[in-house]
């Protein structure tokens, strides 16, 4: 049987402001990315969601970022390899002292926003990444896209590697994602994010913002959790995916 891991971006407050239904999310999505301070979260936002996770037996990942709380991580940043590698590890580290403490652990790593996007050619920032889960914990999977620098480099330095795919955004040709600043970006049509979601599972493949058929071979896939109407929708594309017959279960 085909198997998917559905993940989303949680814990993207900060003091009283709150972007995303962290509880609601977690009753859908089998991991969760955790913001670790540097673009949202703080130390009682990551606390709470990781307890929440290890109550519903969701994998914790550290969804890790340029510091950018202002820009809310999506602002380009160029940061020295040394710095960002140590920030790297930083985040990951206060992320595990929570989730150790409601009895889990850190799982996986995947980068947000900027930073993600960057990692995606740019070989030094890439490295400094993966030398920064080295330092925090040499064991730890990297989630990303397929065919970055970042899972190429990652892979090479012993690191599992997982592929990840987004259901809500659009595409380019080759295979990479839509800057939000076009048109298009974000796909919030939610049968068709339901519809991309069960193409992306069963075969691989997605169409690109011009309508041309691509390969997007992914372990996981990633709704996003600050959409208008998220829980509804990760909820959709689950029970779709299920009545599939595709099993969703984590993949750490």
């Amino acid at each position: 049987m085909t198997s998917i891991d559905l993940n989303a971006d949680l814990g993207e407050g900060f003091g009283r402001w709150r972007l995303t239904d962290d509880e609601r999310l977690l009753s859908v999505v089998t991991s969760a990315n955790v913001a670790c301070g540097f673009h949202a979260g703080d130390a009682a936002t990551m606390r709470r969601v990781c307890e929440l996770a290890a109550e519903r037996g969701v994998r914790i990942g550290a969804q890790v970022s340029y510091r950018d709380l202002a820009g809310f991580g999506r602002r380009t940043m160029d940061v020295p390899s040394a710095e960002l590698a140590a920030e790297v590890a930083y985040q990951i580290g206060a992320l595990e002292v929570f989730a150790r403490a409601a009895g889990s652990r850190v799982a996986y790593v995947k980068p947000h926003g900027a930073l993600y996007n960057r990692v995606v050619h740019d070989e030094e920032q890439a490295a400094a990444v993966v030398d920064g889960v080295l330092l925090a914990d040499a064991a730890l999977p990297v989630l990303g896209l397929p065919g970055s620098r970042l899972l190429g480099l990652a892979g090479k330095a012993g690191l599992p590697v997982v592929t990840e795919a987004f259901a809500d955004r659009a595409y380019t040709d080759a295979g990479t994602l839509v800057p939000r600043t076009r048109d298009g970006a974000v796909v919030t049509d939610p049968e068709a994010v339901v519809e991309r979601s069960l193409g992306l599972a069963r075969s691989g493949e997605v169409s690109s913002h011009s309508g041309s058929r691509i390969e997007v071979r992914a372990r996981s896939l990633c709704l996003h959790g600050d959409t208008p109407g998220a829980v509804e929708l990760a909820r959709r594309v689950r029970e779709r995916l299920e009545s599939s017959g595709i099993r969703v279960e984590a993949f750490a």
